[in-house]
């Protein structure tokens, strides 16, 4: 998503050459190329597929509606499988029209993770709750906190359900690093990704993840911490930015890669 410019071919490629060994990828373009398309290239290239987002928005009240949700995230975690990533991200979802019960969505899913965990098991994958900021507590995510995700994560097994710990999300917490210590003595750390935070947010507010080193966040620190709970597993950059977006998706990509060496190596 740093790089959506660039067609899967050209993120392969640029990858290769910088020596990065890896790639988060979105649904999106991998069903527009092809999920067995997008295996290929990747294996082909030699690169990992770290992760694959996003499965989630569970919370809907709607009976037609939730079965839509569970058999998306039933094609997700196919789709994860195919590419060879055993760690499917979610965004749980946020508060149905009209509704304002937070309690009532974070148990819809609960009850969502209870039939697709074992389902993810079955198929190899890994299903990783990703706490987002509050801001997006309405409309996209009513998991706030690391807290609130491994009460959730807990009630099922660690190699079916964890979490996704992400320095935009929770950088602010307080509480954060103790719960990235409760994360790793659990086994539940599923996935590390950095982002900065920057102000003023944008319009919209989605699409202001700041570049590594613009922000207020210190990812060296954020790094410490997920290392010392045990994670040994891949550092993914994720940035929503529409700055980032409009330039050669190759020198970002490269811009990137030397930050994350500056600050967070």
């Amino acid at each position: 998503m740093t790089v959506k410019q660039l067609s899967l071919p050209e993120l392969a490629d640029a990858c290769l050459k910088l020596g990065v060994p890896g790639v988060g990828l979105w649904r999106a373009p991998v069903q527009e190329y092809g999920v067995e398309a997008t295996a290929k290239l990747l294996r082909d290239a030699g690169l990992a597929v770290t992760t694959l987002c996003r499965g989630g928005f569970f919370t809907a009240i709607d009976p037609v509606e939730r079965a839509e949700a569970l058999a998306d995230n039933r094609r997700a975690i196919e789709e994860a499988a195919t590419l060879g990533t055993d760690t499917l991200v979610l965004v749980s979802g946020g508060l149905p029209a009209g509704s304002k019960d937070l309690y009532g969505a974070r148990e819809r899913i609960a009850d969502a993770l209870t039939e697709l965990g074992p389902y993810a098991e079955r198929h190899g994958v890994r299903l990783a709750i990703e706490p987002l900021h509050p801001m997006y507590a309405a409309d996209r995510c009513v998991v706030s906190t690391l807290t609130q995700a491994l009460d959730l994560a807990e009630r099922f097994p660690a190699h079916q359900v964890g979490v996704t710990v992400d320095t935009y999300h929770i950088w602010w917490d307080d509480n954060a690093p103790a719960q990235i210590a409760r994360a790793g003595a659990g086994g539940r750390i599923h996935t590390f990704q950095l982002a900065d935070w920057t102000t003023p947010l944008p319009e919209g507010v989605l699409n202001g993840r700041g570049q590594i080193g613009d922000g207020s966040i210190d990812m060296r620190e954020w790094r410490t911490y997920v290392e010392a709970a045990g994670y040994t597993g891949p550092i993914e950059v994720e940035l929503f930015n529409d700055a980032l977006w409009a330039r050669d998706g190759r020198e970002v990509l490269a811009e990137t890669a030397a930050r994350f060496v500056e600050h967070a190596a």
